[in-house]
């Protein structure tokens, strides 16, 4: 505009178009700014969206109601019948509910030295089976007993751990308070191992640590025991546990060889912290 030169005569004639242009350049820049608006409009509305997402991502404390599981056993004629009783634990989370009775199936399978793939009902058979073979050795043989407690020792943020407690009669041999262990992580849906959460330049010094602790064991074991016991502790598929203090790994009775009592291992505060994924540490405790 300040190029054009506009003579005076001709200011009465341009006066209305001029009001004209400057209506349209008001309406053009009013339709600009709405696409802006919207832009705003919608990323607000995005933020608004996404924030219970990420609130979503701390898991709710578990609601858990204690039992009895879900299984049948075979109807019994005889006069000595098998006895099973199966106390578990019930959540608002599916998947846990499931990973238990999982974990519980194991556990019986353990009891008559099966490692299968087996649901919970099918593990039962396979003890109910068990007990039934030696029933038919011999008239007088008493069948099996099994007794199961299950509950929740521990849980922080998404990190839970499950304690199976076993009683049982089988044939000659008594089983009392037979613990057994499980960590699961709720957020991503699976069982955990020592070696899952531990740092992988740490495995050296918590072998270290576990051995040392196993050696003090051996020396106050029968002479019995410490033929039987191998020099070295495997611990990476070891049954682990955290509480309030730490991290430690869990060993039954008879588990290390056949007459060793149990060995428990307990890490300090400083050890877990120095030992753990810095992420599941703050997690965890």
């Amino acid at each position: 505009m300040n190029k054009l030169k506009i003579r005076d005569d001709e200011m009465h004639t341009l006066k209305p178009l001029f009001a004209v242009s400057l209506m349209i350049g008001m309406m053009a820049l009013t339709a600009c700014d709405h696409p802006k608006k919207n832009e705003t409009d919608s990323a607000q509305a995005t933020e608004q969206h996404t924030a219970p997402v990420e609130k979503a991502e701390v898991l709710p404390y578990l609601n858990m109601q204690e039992v009895k599981a879900d299984y049948a056993l075979p109807f019994c004629e005889k006069k000595n019948c098998i006895d099973v009783d199966i106390q578990t634990i019930k959540t608002q989370d599916e998947w846990l509910n499931a990973w238990i009775a999982k974990n519980q199936a194991n556990v019986i399978q353990q009891q008559i030295e099966q490692n299968k793939n087996l649901t919970l009902q099918q593990a039962i058979n396979a003890y109910v089976k068990k007990s039934d073979e030696w029933q038919d050795k011999y008239s007088k043989n008493k069948a099996y007993e099994l007794h199961l407690n299950t509950r929740i020792a521990s849980q922080r943020n998404q990190y839970v751990l499950l304690q199976v407690g076993v009683n049982a009669q089988q044939e000659d041999i008594a089983v009392k308070d037979r613990f057994y262990f499980f960590v699961a992580d709720r957020k991503l849906q699976k069982s955990l191992s020592v070696l899952d959460v531990i740092q992988k330049n740490q495995q050296n010094a918590l072998n270290d640590i576990i051995q040392a602790h196993y050696q003090q064991w051996i020396e106050k074991q029968s002479p019995e025991v410490k033929k039987q016991v191998p020099k070295k502790l495997y611990w990476g598929q070891a049954d682990w546990f955290f509480d309030g203090e730490g991290i430690g790994v869990h060993y039954r009775a008879n588990e290390i060889s056949k007459d060793a009592p149990q060995l428990d291992i307990y890490l300090s505060t400083e050890q877990s912290k120095q030992m753990l994924q810095p992420d599941i540490y703050q997690q965890m405790f």
